[in-house]
């Protein structure tokens, strides 16, 4: 079993995202997730827990895109939530996601809203 490194702040999420993506790495991008994570995405649709989001990520990573980091607009903490969220490069929406701080003080994505476009 693969051990990756844990987000120890929210924002570190997006980073671990980033590189888990470019690496082709699945598994990496799942691991970021609660078991019972609800992903808004393909648009129009949700996919809920890790193994379906991994699942996912496995189809969307085989063309192999590349993703490029987005600077991350102020995180807001709540106890243990926090949200976090960046505008895409082009300007059209954004993008944010609910993470629960865990037991052991790391962070996992609770909820995920990849794609949020306006009208």
């Amino acid at each position: 079993m693969t051990t990756y490194e844990r987000a120890m702040q929210p924002e570190d999420l997006t980073r671990l995202f980033v590189e888990h993506a470019n690496n082709g790495d699945a598994a990496g991008i799942a691991s970021l997730y609660e078991a019972d994570a609800v992903m808004a995405y393909p648009p129009g649709s949700t996919t809920v827990g890790r193994e379906a989001i991994r699942e996912l990520w496995e189809k969307i990573l085989a063309n192999r895109p590349h993703f490029e980091p987005e600077p991350p607009l102020p995180t807001l903490v709540s106890g243990e939530l926090a949200l976090t969220s960046t505008p895409p490069k082009d300007g059209t929406g954004a993008r944010a996601q609910v993470a629960r701080r865990q037991p052991d003080g790391s962070w996992l994505r609770v909820l995920d809203q990849p794609e949020f476009r306006r009208p």
